[in-house]
C-alpha cells in the first residue's frame, strides 16, 4: 500500500497553524521564489531571501496589473508577479519562478484569454505591448502601419506605456525590419542589426540603446501587416525556448489584430446601416405638434422593425406613417428601410392613403418576403379651425384621439395585413382635431409590453385608455412623456419589443 500526503489543508483535529510573524518568515524564506510582503498602505515591509537577492538593496517597483497579478520592477526589469490576499489589507507578491525559467505554453496559456477579450485596434496592440514585457523582453515596441506613409507604434517596458506616430523607414535602410512588415507566413523571430535601430526615429531607437539584444517578428499569416520589436538587456525568461514563446506569443497577436480589424469592419457597417435606416426628426408643419417616443428592441442595430415618418410636403401638409414590420433584428430593420424609402417616394406622386397601401402590399409581395407589415398612414393637413387628419390602415392599432374637451376617441380604419396577399383590402377615415387635441398613432410594442414580474401578462388596451384618459387635456409630449413612464414602470428591467408612437397635436395658429 502506497502512503499518500495528505493535502495542506489537511490538519489534524484540534491543529491550529502559529500566527506569529517569525514562523511565516522562516517558511516564507524557504521559498525559492521572490516574494514581497507590503503593508495596507503599499509599503514593503518585507522580503525573503530570494526577493533580498533580486532587489539587491534596491527599492523594487510595484505595478498593479489586475487584482491578482502584477509586475516587480528590480534594476530596470519588470518581472511578472502573483498578488496573494492577507489578512488586514496586507499583500503577498511572488514572482514566478525568481523571474527564470517558464514554460512558453504557460505564458500563452495566459495571455491568450486576454488577447482573445481585447477590443479595437488601438486596445489591442496596447495590449500586446502590455503582455509581452516583461516576459519576452524588457522593452516592446508594436509597429503597425498607419496613413502617410507612417507607423503607428506602442510600448511597453521599465518606463510608463507610450503610444504614438513616427515616419517608416525605408526598406534599403532597415531590411529586416522591411521583412517583418511583409511576411505572410507563420512569425520568425530575427535579430535586428544595430545599424537598423540606428536608423528609426530616436523614440524608438533611444529605448534600445543599452539592451544586448532586439529581435523582431512578424504576427504571421493573418492579413496584419506590421511587428513586434522586442529589446533584452538580460537572460531570456524563456532560456533557449525564447523565441518559441516569441512565435507563438506573435500568432496569437496577429489572431487578436485580425479579429479587431474584422469588428471594425462590422461596426462601420453597421453605423452605415443604422445612418440609413434611423428616421428622421419630424417635419416642422404649421398647425401641428409632433412628439415622438422610438425605442427598439435591445440588439446589435439601434434600430428596429418599428418605424414612423413625419415629412412635410410641398403644399403645406405632411405625409405621416407609423408602421411594424414582422419580427426584429437586422432583417427586419432592412426591410423597415425598404418600405420606409417606397413609401418616401411614392408619397410624392400619390396622396390617397388606400393607393399607397394598395402599391406598397404589391411591392412586398414581388420583392418575394416572406414578412408582412402593419402600417397607418396618412395626411395631416391645417384648417381654418384645426388639422383635418386622413389616414389609412393595414391591419394596424387603431389610431387614438384625446379630445381636449374630454374622452378617448377609436378611429376606425379596418384593413389588412400588408404583403400577405394580393387581394387585401384598406379603408381610409378623416378626423378633425380643434386646439389641444391630439391623435395618437403607437405600435403593439405598447399594448403587449410584458409584465416585469409575470411575462404572460401584457400591459394591453385597457391600461393604455386608462393612461391616455388621465393625460386628456395635457399637451402632446406630456401624455408621450407619462405613457412612455407608465409602460417603462410596468416592463421594469425585462427586455421589449420594439415601439413607436407618434403624437399629433394642433396647435394654437400663429397671430
Amino acid at each position: 500500500m502506497v502512503s499518500r500526503p495528505a493535502p495542506a489543508s489537511a490538519l489534524p483535529p484540534g491543529a491550529e497553524l502559529p500566527e506569529h510573524a517569525g514562523f511565516w518568515r522562516a517558511a516564507l524564506d524557504a521559498v525559492r521564489d521572490p516574494v514581497f510582503v507590503r503593508d495596507p498602505a503599499g509599503a514593503l515591509r518585507w522580503a525573503n531571501t530570494a526577493g533580498e537577492r533580486l532587489a539587491a538593496g534596491a527599492a523594487p517597483e510595484f505595478v498593479n496589473v489586475t487584482e491578482t497579478t502584477g509586475k516587480v520592477g528590480t534594476g530596470g526589469v519588470l518581472r511578472p508577479a502573483r498578488i496573494g490576499a492577507l489578512p488586514g489589507g496586507w499583500q503577498a507578491w511572488t514572482l514566478h519562478e525568481g523571474g527564470g525559467r517558464r514554460r512558453p505554453e504557460d505564458f500563452l496559456a495566459e495571455a491568450g484569454p486576454k488577447l482573445a477579450a481585447a477590443r479595437g485596434r488601438h486596445g489591442t496592440a496596447r495590449l500586446i505591448a502590455e503582455l509581452a514585457a516583461p516576459a519576452l523582453g524588457d522593452w516592446v515596441f508594436v509597429l503597425l502601419p498607419t496613413t502617410r506613409g507612417r507607423w503607428e507604434w506602442w510600448s511597453s517596458g521599465a518606463g510608463p506605456p507610450g503610444h504614438g506616430r513616427i515616419r517608416r523607414v525605408p526598406a534599403q535602410a532597415a531590411p529586416v525590419l522591411a521583412g517583418a512588415f511583409a511576411a505572410t507566413s507563420r512569425p520568425e523571430v530575427r535579430a535586428v542589426p544595430g545599424s537598423e535601430i540606428d536608423a528609426l526615429p530616436s523614440v524608438v531607437a533611444e529605448q534600445f540603446q543599452a539592451h544586448s539584444e532586439v529581435s523582431v517578428t512578424s504576427f504571421g499569416g493573418h492579413d496584419v501587416p506590421g511587428a513586434i520589436l522586442i529589446g533584452r538587456r538580460s537572460e531570456p525568461v524563456f532560456g533557449s525556448a525564447q523565441p518559441r514563446a516569441i512565435e507563438g506569443f506573435a500568432e496569437a497577436a496577429g489572431t487578436a489584430l485580425a479579429n479587431a480589424h474584422r469588428f471594425a469592419l462590422q461596426e462601420e457597417a453597421t453605423r452605415g446601416l443604422e445612418s440609413t435606416l434611423r428616421p428622421s426628426p419630424p417635419a416642422q408643419v404649421e398647425g401641428a405638434n409632433f412628439d415622438l417616443w422610438y425605442e427598439p428592441a435591445a440588439g446589435v442595430l439601434g434600430v428596429g422593425g418599428d418605424f414612423y415618418d413625419v415629412l412635410r410636403r410641398e403644399d403645406g401638409s405632411a405625409f405621416v406613417v407609423v408602421g411594424d414590420i414582422c419580427g426584429k433584428g437586422a432583417e427586419a430593420a432592412a426591410l423597415t428601410g425598404r418600405v420606409r424609402h417606397s413609401l418616401a417616394a411614392l408619397h410624392l406622386v400619390e396622396r390617397d392613403g388606400r393607393t399607397l397601401l394598395r402599391l406598397l402590399n404589391e411591392l412586398l409581395i414581388a420583392g418575394g418576403s416572406n414578412r408582412f407589415a402593419t402600417l397607418v398612414l396618412g395626411s395631416v393637413a391645417a384648417v381654418e379651425s384645426g388639422l383635418d387628419v386622413t389616414l389609412a390602415s393595414g391591419g394596424h392599432p387603431a389610431p387614438l384621439v384625446l379630445r381636449r374637451g374630454g374622452g378617448v376617441e377609436e378611429v376606425s380604419v379596418p384593413g389588412t395585413l400588408v404583403g400577405i396577399s394580393a387581394q387585401a383590402r384598406f379603408a381610409e377615415a378623416t378626423t378633425h382635431l380643434d386646439e389641444g387635441d391630439i391623435c395618437l398613432l403607437y405600435t403593439d410594442g405598447v399594448t403587449e409590453a410584458r409584465n416585469r414580474t409575470e411575462s404572460t401578462e401584457l400591459f394591453g388596451d385597457e391600461r393604455l385608455f386608462t393612461v391616455l384618459e388621465s393625460c386628456v387635456g395635457l399637451p402632446a409630449h406630456e401624455v408621450v412623456a407619462r405613457l412612455r413612464e407608465a409602460v417603462r414602470e410596468w416592463l421594469g428591467n425585462s427586455g421589449h419589443d420594439d415601439i413607436a408612437v407618434l403624437a399629433i397635436e394642433a396647435a394654437p395658429r400663429a397671430e
